[in-house]
Parts: structure tokens; sequence; C-alpha cells
């Protein structure tokens, strides 16, 4: 009888660890079942700043959202406040951060979410151009290339415009003390890797799958040029505050809007 109570009990317990290995691994089903298939990216220029105002070249260089700029984001940001975002990044200037937070604080389920900084999605650098007048920077370029600056301006791609930036930049800071222009290789390296690399950790991460990136204009015309062959830039760049929605889904992207102005026009409702 000892021997058979034995066995029973071998037999329970067997079971019974049998029984907590399969809810372990059910848990690890349901752990990895929240991870998401795909994600959409939300890119978000950030709000007109002050540089914006004066018409400056701006991009390392930095200023603070206008009134005007804080008022059109805020409204961006209750667009968007149903979006629920399973993290949010900007690049590491100022103007990119401010936009970036002021749209959390707006959100519904994600305004307690901490904001991830990343250089790699910063603004092109035009060098010893920062802070100068748009209109010198654009006329050099125009005056280099033996055209009229509506000429210029009416065939301009992201990658003309690094490139003459960086040509006309190189030697100018003869006592280097600045960071030089960069080329639009430069450029969209960083742009990718930064992409890429916010890719890999979003898809092991467990949420929505919706991923909020505030960057620039240039940056993220660039970005777009990169990645998608039939992007063309909107007559006049892209909007302050405007949103662009990249998908990612097997190894995949593809771009859904651009420009899209909805949740600001939402927002102002």
């Amino acid at each position: 009888m000892k021997k058979i109570a034995k066995a029973i009990g071998i037999l329970g317990l067997s079971l019974l660890f049998a029984g907590c290995g399969n809810d372990a691994a059910k848990t690890d089903t349901a752990t990895k079942a929240e991870t998401p298939e795909e994600l959409t990216i939300y890119v978000v220029r950030h709000g007109k700043t002050m540089l914006n105002t004066t018409d400056r070249v701006q991009g390392w260089s930095d200023a603070v959202l206008t009134p005007a700029g804080e008022e059109v984001v805020t409204a961006a940001g209750v667009g968007l406040k149903d979006v629920d975002f399973q993290s949010a990044y900007s690049s590491d200037s100022g103007r990119a951060m401010q936009t970036a937070k002021m749209i959390l604080a707006e959100n519904a389920t994600a305004s307690e979410l901490q904001l991830a900084t990343d250089e790699r999605f910063r603004e092109f650098n035009f060098g010893t151009y920062e802070g100068d007048l748009n209109h010198t920077m654009w006329q050099d370029i125009a005056d280099d290339q033996g055209v009229t600056l509506e000429e210029f301006m009416k065939n301009m791609t992201p990658e003309s415009f690094a490139n003459s930036v960086a040509k006309l930049d190189e030697g100018r800071d003869e006592e280097g003390v600045n960071w030089p222009a960069e080329n639009y290789e430069t450029i969209t390296n960083r742009l990718t890797e930064g992409l890429d690399a916010l890719v890999e950790a979003e898809m092991k991460n467990e949420g929505s799958g919706n991923v909020l990136l505030v960057s620039h204009g240039l940056s993220i015309s660039a970005l777009l040029d990169t990645l998608f062959d039939d992007f063309t830039i909107p007559e006049g760049g892209l909007k302050n505050a405007s949103v662009c929605t990249i998908q990612y889904k097997d190894g995949e992207y593809t771009l859904d809007k651009v420009n899209d102005l909805s949740y600001v026009e939402k927002g102002q409702e």
C-alpha cells in the first residue's frame, strides 16, 4: 500500500509540475504575443521656432518654439491623443524635445512615457552657415551652380542641397572651431542607422506598435527620400507639426502618409 501511495504521490507531483510548466509556457507565449508584429512610426516635424520666424539657418543650432508654434504642436497633440504610443523618440535638439513632450502631455495613455533622444535624428548640419539668413545660403548655392535663385529652389532635392552646402562650407572655417557641414551620405547614413536601431528595439518591446518620433523638416525628407523611391518633397517642404507615417513589417518599410496635418486640424476643432 505504501508503494502504491508513494507512486500516486509521485504521479501527483509530476502532474503538478507539468501543470506549472504549461502555465509558464502559456505565460511566455502571452508575453511574446504582446510584442508587436508591425510598427507604425508617427514621424512629426517640430513646431515653428524663433529662428524659423526670422528666416535663419537652423540645423544643429537651436531655438525654442514660438507661442504660435506651441499652439500648433498642442493641437497636434490633441489630435494624436488617442494614439496609444508604446515609446517616444526625438532628436537631441531642444525644439524637437519640446515638441515631443508637448505631444505626449496631451496623450490619453502615454503622458508618462520617458522620451528617448538620439542625435542621429538631428537636422542637417550647415556648418558656418548656421544662424545666417536662409536667403544668403540659398543665393550662394545658386551662384556656385550658375543658376538663378528661382531655378535652384525649383530643382532642389535634399541630396543636391546638402552636398552644395557641404561643398561651399569646406574651408570656410579656417580656425576649425565649428562642426563642418554634412554631405548627404553622412546625413542619410546616420538617419537610417537611427531608424533601424529604433525598429530593432521596438519590435522587442511590448506594446501597441505605435511609436512617436519627432525630427526635422529636411532630415525627415532625406529619410523618406532614402527609403522610398517614389517619395517627392511636398511643395514648400514639410509643415511644422505635420505627421508622416511609416509602417514596418517583415523587414520592410512602407510609406503611409506624408505631410499630414489632419491631427493639427482635429486638435483645433
